[in-house]
């Protein structure tokens, strides 16, 4: 990277619940926790399964590979550091194996993005402790 990343970074709502997420990030891999008792796979990171209650998780790498399930082009950065950004786009996708994780889309024109668009994510490290997830098209 030519510059240092001059943006807000998500910070972690549970430093340790997350960790792993962020620390495969930095490898360019994609995780998500699993229920050892059920096999839901889900994001957010959280202490407990979604579908069961179950704690007794780990965690599962994931392909990376998945679709749109909706967007929206965001024309009012809520940042000014976002400005040169204007019009991109913030999407949930779906991932091949079930969870739904938000994300943006790069690497396209925002008129090209569509519902059930196929997407494969990339990795942006922006800081020693930060590699965001994006998404670009498959």
């Amino acid at each position: 990277m030519s510059s240092a990343y001059d943006k807000p970074l998500p910070m972690p709502f549970h430093e340790e619940l997350s960790r792993p997420f962020w620390e495969a990030t930095k490898r360019h891999e994609l995780i998500m926790p699993v229920c050892n008792d059920c096999a839901q796979i889900f994001f957010y990171p959280r202490e407990a399964c979604p579908n069961c209650t179950s704690m007794d998780l780990s965690w599962k790498g994931v392909s990376g590979k998945g679709k749109i399930y909706t967007y929206t082009r965001v024309r009012q950065t809520v940042h000014p550091s976002f400005q040169s950004e204007h019009g991109h786009i913030y999407a949930i996708i779906e991932l091949d194996e079930g969870p739904k994780i938000p994300s943006n889309i790069v690497g396209c024109e925002p008129e090209d993005v569509y519902v059930d668009m196929e997407v494969t994510a990339i990795f942006e490290h922006v800081s020693d402790n930060y590699t965001l997830t994006k998404f670009k098209p498959a």
